[in-house]
């Protein structure tokens, strides 16, 4: 018979128990009215209603409907436990006896479009050590000494209340095999402590794409507690790896694998009396990116050669520097380059204060910071295609304008003249030339004719810029993006507060800084590559992107493939395509004697814009974007050097570079550049 039957039996029996005494006590008031024997009507025996046996009866009648309800309410609690909640109290037992341990899971390995590694796995001796141990001090002191660390450490990741209490603590990762081997042989010495084989990050290309790829490092306690509320489906326990930047960060969704689970029996103290079901940890799914190894490995390269080239000819302050490619077919990045780099190997395991006291130095030049999406500059010269664009649409220009150059421009009067970057002057010149040979003079009459606008259109090159890109992220799927800043009348007076109402106030000189990519306008590489992407394309710019495939977990086939989408349209009639694209090409194979020798050892031809950034007594930013094939453009490229001088001396060789890597031309040439322009 089972204990609910025995239950039910035993609420009956009190029950019929407490009916029968209701009954005797109800049964015995009735006796209180009796006839007399004159057969006149009944009255009471007792006497009136105020008589001690009356009251003592209905005292007596209130006691045991009291004593019945209190009864009734615990059988109907005893009915409830015994009965409903009998199957929730067993699973509550059965939870008190058994516990979950967990064991951890490889993250997915990350690769180039063409299959190369670029991120993996390692196996790694790992030391562990239950909760035990924290209790007995020579034990933990001992454990310290042989992994070579403060025992106060080993403690506080022994007594980790993040994990169950039946699972090993992390204490010590990458472990040598005689430490290990010490251990094991001294198991009595160590009676509470593991040693487990699990994997840690590798980089099989080194420093190469370390931006782009981010690093991992181990969880922290708000981001433990962060993932017990998210909807990510993922929850982290102490000593979990995570992603911490770039694709790591990005795609931790799928990089991250599955735990293992391990159901324990337990006794009152807690201890493993017995194993049952067990689940296998999942790896993690591998992603393809679309990088290209050998263009980024290129762009790194020349970015480092050239700023060392830099930095050997007196330019000190020149230390970073960064590069972007993409497909503009697509919105496929090809590579996405930053210097200085970094080595993301530090990260494993958690990096040293002494690692990160170098990283953060101030002679470091930030390595961590991926410039090419988070990095802002002005835009210099390279920005002159899109002012083309603004004063076609506007009606400030058109393709028969012609301007003179002096090389002195007095546009807004003589106290407020501005040199053109050629001194000696251009001459006459018309809006095509005035791209080519970047003449300042034309882009300062563009200025000038936008001031002079109405109202309602004064704000029309800051327009054209934004449908270009400029001033917001290209949405790439990759964290930290910057927007850059399109400067306007109403940003100015918010944003020097300090400054007079009259110096707050925009002005004819702000035209002229922003239609030559000066003053206080800033983009990102990124942004750049897009809008010249767009040109490239005549309108349509992708949004540009890294993923290309999620792999199936276990396999090599494709689980989900990235599906390009656009990103902008900025509509320009055909016409003004054609005389920015014949510009732009002029850059290459006609502005620049020295230049162009650098471009006609190609067969393919290219057509793109130098860039020079100016910084009051500082050196130039060196900037250079192009796309090619010309006629028939497959690739976008950009590449900027702080404080690398100007564009065609060094921003241009990363660029050249890049495409004979593209391409299969390298750049034989060894011409310096004398002539270049800005």
């Amino acid at each position: 018979m089972t204990s609910a039957t025995l239950a039910l039996i035993f609420i009956v029996i009190i029950a019929a128990a407490v009916a029968v005494v209701l009954v005797l006590l109800l049964h015995s008031g009735s006796s209180s009215l009796k006839f007399d024997i004159g057969g006149q009507a009944p009255r009471a025996a007792g006497g009136n209603d105020a008589s001690p046996d009356k009251m003592f009866k209905r005292r007596l009648i209130g006691l045991g409907i009291f004593s019945g309800g209190v009864i009734g309410a615990l059988l109907a609690r005893l009915w409830s436990m015994q009965i409903v909640g009998s199957d929730d109290y067993s699973r509550q037992a059965e939870s008190n006896r058994t516990r979950t341990v967990t064991s951890f899971a490889p993250r997915g390995r990350i690769l180039d479009r063409n299959g190369v590694e670029l991120v993996t796995n390692r196996p790694s001796l790992t030391v562990c050590a239950h909760a035990e141990v924290a209790d007995d001090d020579i034990e933990l002191n001992l454990l310290a000494a042989v992994l070579g660390m403060p025992s106060m450490a080993a403690k506080r990741r022994a007594t980790d209340s993040s994990q169950s209490a039946q699972s090993a603590r992390t204490i010590c990762i990458d472990v040598p095999r005689t430490t290990v081997a010490y251990i094991q042989e001294h198991a009595d010495v160590f009676p509470n402590v593991t040693v487990e084989q699990r994997t840690q990050r590798s980089y099989p290309q080194g420093e190469v794409c370390c931006h782009l790829l981010g690093y991992t490092g181990t969880v922290t306690e708000d981001q433990i507690n962060a993932s017990k509320t998210s909807n990510a489906g993922i929850t982290y326990e102490s000593g979990d790896t995570t992603g911490q930047a770039g694709i790591e960060y990005q795609y931790e969704e799928v990089l991250q694998g599955v735990r293992g689970e391990q159901t324990v029996y337990v006794d009152v103290h807690g201890n493993v009396t017995d194993y049952s079901t067990s689940v296998p940890a999942e790896a993690g799914s591998d992603i393809m990116l679309t990088i290209d190894v050998d263009v980024q490995r290129m762009a790194e390269e020349s970015l480092a050669r050239i700023i060392k080239k830099q930095r050997d000819g007196g330019i000190e302050s020149c230390k970073s520097g960064a590069a972007c490619v993409v497909d503009v077919t697509n919105g496929e990045v090809i590579a996405m380059a930053s210097a200085p780099t970094f080595k993301p190997e530090l990260f494993v395991g958690g990096i040293s204060q002494d690692d990160w006291d170098a990283l953060s130095a101030d002679e470091a030049a930030n390595p961590l910071m991926n410039r090419a999406v988070a990095g802002q500059f002005v835009a210099a010269s390279t920005i002159k295609p899109l002012t083309t664009f603004a004063a076609l649409d506007y009606g400030v220009a058109d393709a028969g304008s012609s301007y003179v150059c002096n090389g002195w421009w007095t546009g807004f009067g003589e106290a407020n003249g501005k040199w053109c970057w050629d001194h000696d002057g251009h001459g006459a010149i018309d809006l095509r030339n005035g791209i080519t040979y970047s003449c300042d003079v034309v882009f300062y009459e563009i200025a000038k004719a936008f001031y002079n606008l109405d109202e309602d259109k004064q704000d029309g090159m800051q327009e054209t810029f934004r449908k270009w890109g400029l001033g917001s992220q290209t949405g790439i799927d990759l964290p930290s993006e910057a927007s850059g800043r399109v400067p306007d009348a109403e940003w100015k007076w918010n944003y020097f507060t300090s400054w007079s109402d009259a110096d707050r106030k925009w002005n004819g000189g702000d035209y002229t800084n922003i239609a030559i990519g000066q003053g206080d306008i800033l983009v990102t590489p990124l942004q750049m590559c897009c809008a010249y992407m767009g040109i490239a394309n005549g309108g349509t710019i992708w949004t540009p992107h890294v993923l290309k495939s999620v792999l199936g977990r276990g396999d090599t086939s494709s689980a989900r493939d990235y599906t390009p989408k656009v990103h902008l349209e900025p509509s320009e009639p055909q016409a003004s395509f054609d005389l920015v694209h014949s510009g732009l090409e002029g850059v290459i194979y006609e502005e620049s004697e020295s230049m162009t020798a650098h471009f006609t050892n190609m067969t393919t031809r290219v057509a793109g814009k130098t860039g020079t950034g100016e910084h009051g007594n500082e050196e130039p930013t060196s900037w250079f974007c192009c796309y090619a094939p010309a006629d028939n453009p497959k690739y976008a490229v950009s590449a900027v050097i702080d404080n690398g001088g100007y564009g065609s001396v060094s921003a241009m060789y990363v660029c050249r570079d890049i495409l004979g890597q593209l391409f299969g031309e390298p750049d034989t040439n060894t011409t310096e550049v004398s002539d270049g322009t800005r």
